[in-house]
Order: structure tokens, then C-alpha cells, then sequence
């Protein structure tokens, strides 16, 4: 069993996540989650039967206590003669102290984006660089996460996914969190819902391939632009190389 932040700079994420667990998930996370479920919904259809990406995005939904009610909204959303058509865009930036920013987009204005993302590097200490330029630096990776349980075997599930594409399992904080390549992510996804796991989160990741490490005031000024970035409606997920 490998431990995620020995190799592919995980520290860095823990501590975001025990700070996702302070935020206001209602103004912050709910309407970047009624997103992801909204445009699952429009690409391959409203049944979740039927549609891995919509379930995995519901499932993601749950797992932060996102009502019932706000997970039929966004999904009738899709259905609506109104419905805004989003484009999934990737923009890279450097930010303070070497850190480099990749940050994933989903926008019906590409022009009110890139505007926003630019004002918010440029006032953080960082800038927007051209893409492409910093993708190579990021391996793509399929990560889940779901709470530890008192009678979950650790081995046994490590077992259970290997054939399914599992290349690291950890523990940390009495989180599970579970890695793959990118092309697993719908075999390990489905596998771990073979297991009978409620409410795990499941996305694609862009995790560090050479992670450098900042002291505690420097991470601070990284996390600073992030917040910022994160604020933004049309961000759906950010990444670091800090290890």
C-alpha cells in the first residue's frame, strides 16, 4: 500500500481537503456540483441507469450533502429549452513562488472567463502562460475517496480493484483514497460501487509529476490566488504542483 504523498505530492491536498471542510459548501460548492450534474445530463442523458458520468456526479453530489431537491433541479436542468451549453475549457498559470496553477473550466463565455481568470493571476502574484505549456508537468489521474469504515479490510479492497486499475491506496484522516490511470476511471468507479461504498467522490485529477515544496507562508500566498480561483463560477477544479 503507497502512501500518496511519499511520491505524488498528496500533503498538499489533505490540507485542502481538511480546509474544504470549513468552507460554505452551499455558496461555494453546490452550484460547481449542479454544474457538473447538469452537463452529465445534457452529453449522455437524465437517467443515471444509464449514464456512469451522471451517477459518478450525483454520487459526488451526495457525498457533500447536497439536498435531494438541488440534485433534480440541475438535473432537470439538462432537459430545459434554456439550457446554457458549456465548454470545457483548461487554462495554466504560474503563481507565487514557482507554484504552477492548472485550473479546469466549464463556461458558456469563454471571453467573461479568460477576463476573470487573468484579473484574478495577475492580482495574486501569478499570470496566465499559454497552453500546453504546463500540461506535461501534470499526470492525469482517476481519484476516489470515501470514508473509512470499522469493517472496511483495507487489503481486501486493495485486492478487490487492483484488477479494475487501482495503482495507489491510502488512508489518511480516516479517508480512503484510491488512484488509477485516468482510462480506469469508469472500471474502478464501477468497482467501487460494487462494493456497496455510500457516498464516495470520484473525479480525474491532475497530480504533480515533480512537486515542490513551500514553507507554511508561502503556501499560504498560493492558497490565496486558489481561494480567489475557486471563487469563480466557471472554475470547476484546481491543481498545484506543491508537494
Amino acid at each position: 500500500m503507497t502512501t500518496f504523498s511519499q511520491t505524488m505530492g498528496r500533503a498538499f491536498e489533505y490540507r485542502r481537503a481538511a480546509k474544504e471542510k470549513r468552507w460554505d459548501k452551499m455558496s461555494k460548492v453546490f452550484p460547481k456540483l449542479a454544474k457538473s450534474i447538469t452537463m452529465a445530463a445534457k452529453a449522455g442523458g437524465v437517467d443515471p441507469e444509464m449514464n456512469s458520468a451522471l451517477r459518478t456526479a450525483i454520487s459526488n453530489a451526495k457525498a457533500e450533502n447536497m439536498p435531494k431537491d438541488n440534485i433534480e433541479k440541475a438535473v432537470k436542468r439538462a432537459s430545459g429549452k434554456d439550457a446554457a451549453a458549456f465548454s470545457e475549457i483548461n487554462y495554466e498559470g504560474k503563481g507565487p513562488h514557482g507554484s504552477l496553477i492548472f485550473v479546469e473550466t466549464a463556461t458558456d463565455n469563454t471571453n467573461r472567463t479568460v477576463a476573470n481568470l487573468k484579473m484574478t493571476f495577475n492580482k495574486n502574484g501569478g499570470e496566465i502562460v499559454q497552453t500546453g505549456s504546463l500540461e506535461f508537468l501534470f499526470a492525469r489521474k482517476a481519484v476516489i475517496q470515501f470514508k473509512k469504515e470499522p469493517a472496511m479490510d483495507i487489503d481486501e479492497i486493495e485486492l478487490d480493484l487492483i484488477d479494475h486499475g487501482l495503482e495507489e491506496l491510502s488512508v489518511n484522516d480516516e479517508t480512503i483514497y484510491i488512484q488509477g490511470e485516468f482510462t480506469a476511471f469508469g472500471t474502478l468507479t464501477s468497482a467501487v460501487e460494487k462494493l456497496g461504498v455510500a457516498g464516495f467522490k470520484a473525479n480525474l485529477e491532475r497530480i504533480p509529476t515533480s512537486p515542490v515544496e513551500l514553507s507554511e507562508q508561502q503556501i499560504k500566498e498560493v492558497e490565496a490566488l486558489i481561494d480567489k480561483l475557486e471563487d469563480d463560477e466557471d472554475v470547476q477544479a484546481v491543481f498545484t504542483n506543491i508537494a
